[in-house]
């Protein structure tokens, strides 16, 4: 297949309809070299504006986000990020815009651009403008017993860097994590202990991801989702391993555990690739979670990574013979 040209490309990244910026890594501050009509209309500014500017300038003097030391982070150790921004347009308007940004390299691994995709989220959340001023709510966001991102947010991400992968053939890495026998923890021990399990595995899968563009959501009960970008992902598999480990030291009792140690182990699924165009988003899904059960299979406490029956077995609906984290 011949690749577009330099003005087929043009074209597509102008017609799409989100915000996309690109700055130029190669001289201090990272002026913007180049913004789409969507993120112009978007942010309210003219391209001349814009120009030879650091997109600071979208925050006016509303300085005190937690989004702008996280973005300091990821540009100075080249990395992708992704954050909540609260953003003004040249009249003053605040609105709520999603960030993610993403290195470019050229041939010889030198960092020369960034690349920022932008989406105004009051739009997609349907929260009314008197709201959206005063923060978006968390319980659209966040799940409540843990803190980490909710499925229904962490599957519109997911959906999202999709896209944007598939799109720029760049690397993504999904995993699931699962406790295993947490019902039987229940059982024993009652669901407010097991909640207290489910916390404290959430805070060492999330004290194991800190890279600025990881992902991590609660999937569902005992199951957690972690989504991986680019050279964060190359080791998916490996470095779940390296999460039960740090699981298992916590030497949280089950005397029912069916893995050995009779204490509460994690079992892991994960996927790294280059996503191809005929791959579907929920066929991704689909062969994580058959990872994760063959996981289980093996008698828990084990981290397996996908193979290539796994996609095979995946419907056209992308959905396997049971749901992730349904075998505990």
């Amino acid at each position: 297949m011949t690749p577009p040209s330099e003005s087929g490309w043009r074209e597509i990244v102008e017609s799409s309809p989100e915000g996309i910026v690109i700055c130029d890594a190669t001289v201090p501050d990272c002026p913007v070299v180049y913004a789409n009509a969507a993120f112009l209309q978007l942010s309210g500014y003219a391209l001349s504006a814009l120009m030879g500017r650091n997109l600071r300038l979208l925050q006016g003097s509303d300085h005190d986000q937690e989004g702008r030391q996280r973005i300091r982070e990821a540009l100075s150790r080249g990395e992708s990020c992704r954050v909540l921004m609260r953003n003004y347009r040249p009249d003053g308007a605040q609105y709520w815009n999603e960030i993610f940004i993403q290195p470019v390299r050229d041939a010889q691994g030198q960092l020369v651009q960034w690349i920022g995709y932008h989406r105004d989220t009051r739009e997609r959340l349907r929260t009314p403008e008197k709201h959206a001023l005063a923060g978006l709510p968390a319980w659209m966001r966040e799940d409540r017993l843990t803190g980490l991102h909710s499925r229904a947010y962490f599957e519109e991400l997911l959906q999202r860097d999709w896209y944007i992968a598939q799109r720029d053939g760049h690397e993504i890495g999904l995993t699931f994590f699962d406790i295993d026998d947490l019902g039987t923890y229940n059982d024993i021990f009652d669901k407010a202990a097991g909640d207290a399990c489910i916390r404290r595995v959430a805070r060492i899968i999330t004290g194991s991801y800190r890279r600025s563009g990881d992902l991590i959501g609660r999937w569902n009960g005992g199951t957690f989702a972690v989504l991986t970008q680019a050279n964060a992902s190359v080791a998916a598999h490996d470095y779940a391993r390296v999460v039960l480990q740090r699981v298992r030291e916590l030497l949280i009792h089950h005397p029912r555990a069916t893995a050995s140690g009779r204490y509460v182990t994690l079992s892991a699924g994960a996927c790294t690739l280059v996503p191809p165009r005929e791959l579907s988003l929920p066929a991704f899904i689909g062969a994580c979670t058959t990872a994760l059960q063959r996981a289980k299979g093996q008698g828990k406490n084990k981290s397996c990574a996908t193979e290539a029956s796994d996609f095979a077995l995946v419907s056209d609906t992308g959905t396997p013979g049971k749901a992730a984290g349904s075998a505990n």
